[in-house]
Order: C-alpha cells, then structure tokens, then sequence
C-alpha cells in the first residue's frame, strides 16, 4: 500500500484492514521477530561492514557504496531500449470505417456499427482485418456488418501468435490435431 492509502486505513478513530475493510483489533508486538531483528548480524552489499539487521536499514540510506550496489543491479535487469523500433500496427483501437470515430476496441466497433450503421450498405475496409498480419488493407467488404457479426464474435489476441510465420502456425495446428485425437 501507498502511505497516504495505509494511513487512511489506520486512522486511530476506526482502523481497518487494508484488503477487505474489516475492523482491526489491538494486536500485540511481535516481541520474538524484534528481540532476533536486534540479534542477527548481517553484512552490508556495499561497504561489507557488519551490523545487526536492526541497523541495517538506516545504514543502507547513508552508505553510498550500498547505492551503487542497488544501481548496478538495476542497470543489470533494466533492459536497452532498442535502436532499431520495428513499426507494429495498432492492434487494440480501431476507427470506424463508416464515419470519423476512432479508439474503438474489437468489441465497441462492432456495437457501434451494429447500432449507428447497420443499414449501411457502402463497401468498406475492416480495419480489424487490415491491422493483421495477413490482412488486406484494400479488401473491401461487401457486407460488412455480416462480416463483423461472423469474424470478430472474438479477440484474436487470445488466440493468434503475430510473430509467428505461416509455416511455424500450421505446424503447430497439425501437431495439436494429432495430439488431441
């Protein structure tokens, strides 16, 4: 929890939990965990001095070598940011190809056509389609809303593997057929 959240939670006048909100009753120290806290001895990353873990804490706000230890570790698992950015299609909002609306999702593009446009009988590009791999931004439909009812009932995202190649899904279709008879 953040602090001013945790503090809300125990304010003196009704302390409650901070998941489910049920009333807190008084609770004792846990005087064992203190008494061990104040006589484990542990060693600091940084600098390598010994001290009690009681200690260790606002050691750790003042040892500058402590610091540098925790930055390193940081760079280690913050990864590059890559030079090289790959231009990925936009895969979760849609416009609507009927009229000037945008940042629909899958499912509120097909609401909004079945609602504002299911009379429409204009040809129109599906920018579902036209944002998948093997879409054709060009391929026009000739019945749209039938189109949207019938293809996109689901998110492909739950079932498609877009850096996968062609080759690479149909053998793991064939080999998921085999498996499954």
């Amino acid at each position: 929890f953040c602090t001013p959240c945790l503090q809300e939670c125990l304010k003196p006048k009704k302390p409650v939990c901070g998941v489910c909100r049920s009333t807190l009753s008084p609770g004792s120290r846990a005087l064992d965990l203190e008494k061990q806290i104040e006589m484990t001895e542990t060693t600091c990353n940084g600098c390598n001095k010994k001290m009690y873990l009681s200690k260790m804490r606002s050691h750790a706000a003042s040892c500058s070598k402590y610091q540098n230890y925790i930055m390193e570790g940081v760079k280690a698992v913050t990864k590059e940011p890559l030079h090289s950015t790959r231009n990925f299609p936009n895969r979760f909002t849609f416009p609507c190809p009927y009229c000037s609306e945008k940042n629909f999702d899958q499912e509120g593009l097909v609401e909004h056509c079945k609602t504002l446009h299911s009379m429409d009988a204009k040809q129109v590009v599906c920018p579902i389609c036209a944002s998948m791999p093997w879409g054709d931004p060009n391929y026009r439909s000739a019945n749209f809303m039938e189109h949207l009812q019938r293809r996109h009932r689901f998110s492909y995202d739950t079932f498609v593997d877009y850096d996968a190649d062609e080759d690479d899904m149909m053998a793991q279709v064939l080999m998921r057929s085999l498996r499954d008879k």
